[in-house]
């Protein structure tokens, strides 16, 4: 069990009068090691503030979240700096990439956040690796200003996968592209997540996407279920 969420409720305030719109109410969750999940609804619905909170970024109102065997509610900050760096990765509709470094550079990023960091040229190499593996490695030198959007997104996934993390949290990956390259893009994500044993959760609007995962996931009311 790589995520367990028990009884997580989450709200926002709305409004005056401390008023609050209530986005989860107590779920229960959990999500096998290597399983690739979607997870879809309407704008709005919570699906971004679920992924957020399975990511440490956002802290549920109430309730347990539990994620890599980790009880997140009992870590300190820096200890969830690490956790982030070590175990998750993450891939957003926008690529982030860093304009002023090259490809290579933005991929090994994350190393240095990671409390035990691999050596630097073994880092290189499994970026270089990684580059090959989806095409880019003639583009490892270059500057993100000189290859595609659908080409920047690669190397977000690649740059995910560099510190081999056992979890990949993607939110709407592919929502800056067009369809051929989106349907490309999940490809590519889920062979990698499939040969490093890595569990997907990913957000999507799009039924065809949500339709290449092994499990979907859908809010009913301020509910999760399975769909």
């Amino acid at each position: 069990m790589i995520v367990q969420l028990n009884n997580v409720s989450k709200s926002y305030p709305e409004g005056d009068h401390n008023s609050k719109r209530e986005i989860f109410n107590n779920i229960n969750l959990s999500i096998d090691t290597g399983q690739s999940v979607s997870v879809v609804g309407s704008s709005g619905c919570g699906k971004s503030t679920l992924l957020n909170i399975i990511g440490t970024l956002d802290s549920p109102d109430s309730g347990e979240v539990k994620v890599c065997g980790q009880d997140v509610s009992k870590l300190k900050d820096q200890d969830l700096s690490v956790l982030r760096a070590e175990k998750i990765g993450f891939v957003f509709q926008s690529h982030h990439l860093l304009p002023q470094i090259t490809v290579i550079e933005n991929v090994t990023l994350p190393n240095l956040a990671a409390s035990s960091r691999i050596d630097h040229n073994d880092c290189k190499n499994r970026a270089l690796h990684l580059l090959e593996s989806v095409g880019m490695a003639d583009h490892a030198e270059k500057m993100p200003s000189e290859i595609s959007g659908g080409e920047m997104q690669r190397v977000a996934v690649v740059r995910s996968m560099i510190n081999s993390p056992e979890l990949i949290l993607a939110d709407e990956p592919t929502g800056a592209l067009d369809r051929s390259r989106g349907e490309e893009l999940i490809t590519l994500l889920l062979r990698l997540c499939d040969e490093q044993n890595t569990t997907l959760i990913l957000v999507t609007h799009d039924a065809k996407t949500a339709s290449c995962m092994e499990r979907n996931l859908g809010f009913h009311g301020t509910d999760i279920v399975d769909v």
